[in-house]
């Protein structure tokens, strides 16, 4: 992997992708009333030392200006039409604006450090760090609808650093799109008035899904009957998956038919979650945020070929973003 004109060879990947939570965020990206704390959880205490070396650690990772600017442009859709009630929804907006300059004005490479938290007690392992890579997580991040990836790499003289990726959760966005939650400090009754109005949106917003995603799923079957991976032809064993995710797709978009292929269910999930994505060319690319174990299990070799894989000029244009914003590359 070459990073910056520097050589790296991919030793491991962390399996467990981390979701930021609502604690660690900046004030203006929260959704609670706390003032919050820096420590990330990561996953068990045995499982986190395992990966990065053991109880107390104090290890070396970075983050690449290229893919902040890349979550940034994913997550403009929920700055700029928030799902979730952050306490600056209504600077949100502006606030995307004012983050994306800053990022661009970083450098291609922003290393810091974590830390093991020894002194937490109990099974679960948090690490901590007050260096900026850190920081901007914590700045850029909206919780619960963001989650960072690690994975380990060796430089030239051998030495482990971390690679650490933040990314955008379509699922968990379409998931909170019709939560209830509501600003803290509101009256009772404007609580519950907002409560009705959304949880009658919520309805009539799923009653609209459900005939979408029927006629969604009938057009694709016409254009696409089989998966062009598989060749399985049985409807009962494809799904309709979306090429631009439905969370960030118009509504226009969430019901066209260009705008997905028929796949196994396997393969509707590698999609689905950036592993795969596929060339202009049939040509299909797998992320190295697989394991090299799991890319031989799933059977995919990067720039295979899918003679059937149905691309068009319409298509292209949904791939192209799938490539920038979906997949893990």
């Amino acid at each position: 992997m070459d990073i910056n004109g520097q050589k790296f060879t991919i030793k491991d990947i962390f399996d467990i992708p981390a979701t930021v939570p609502d604690c660690i965020v900046v004030s203006k990206n929260k959704l609670g009333t706390g003032h919050g704390e820096a420590k990330f959880y990561i996953a068990s205490k045995d499982k986190m030392r395992g990966f990065y070396g053991g109880e107390g650690f104090n290890v070396r990772c970075f983050l690449l200006k290229e893919d902040l600017i890349a979550y940034m442009n994913a997550m403009q859709s929920e700055y700029f039409h928030p799902t979730q009630e952050y306490r600056g929804r209504e600077e949100l907006a502006d606030l995307w604006k004012v983050r994306m300059e800053k990022v661009s004005q970083l450098n291609d490479v922003i290393e810091f450090n974590i830390q093991d938290q020894v002194q937490i007690e109990g099974p679960r392992g948090y690490v901590n760090s007050s260096d900026e890579g850190y920081n901007l997580i914590r700045e850029l991040s909206l919780p619960l609808v963001s989650y960072v990836s690690a994975m380990e790499l060796a430089d030239a003289r051998g030495e482990s650093i971390y690679y650490w990726k933040l990314f955008a959760d379509f699922d968990a966005i379409s998931d909170k799109a019709s939560a209830t939650v509501f600003k803290y400090g509101k009256k009772e009754k404007e609580v519950k008035n907002a409560k009705e109005k959304r949880e009658e949106k919520k309805e009539n917003e799923l009653k609209q899904a459900r005939i979408g995603q029927g006629l969604y799923r009938e057009k694709l079957l016409n254009e696409c009957p089989f998966c062009p991976i598989t060749m399985i032809n049985d409807e009962r064993l494809l799904i309709a998956s979306h090429i631009k995710p439905w969370a960030v797709a118009s509504n226009k978009e969430r019901v066209d038919p260009k705008n997905g292929f028929m796949l196994s269910p396997l393969y509707d999930k590698l999609f689905d979650r950036g592993f795969i994505t596929f060339t202009d060319e049939r040509r299909v690319k797998v992320s190295n945020w697989l394991s090299p174990q799991n890319q031989k299990r799933i059977g995919l070799k990067n720039d295979d070929f899918f003679q059937l894989l149905p691309v068009d000029e319409e298509r292209k244009r949904y791939l192209a973003y799938h490539r920038d914003f979906v997949f893990k590359g």
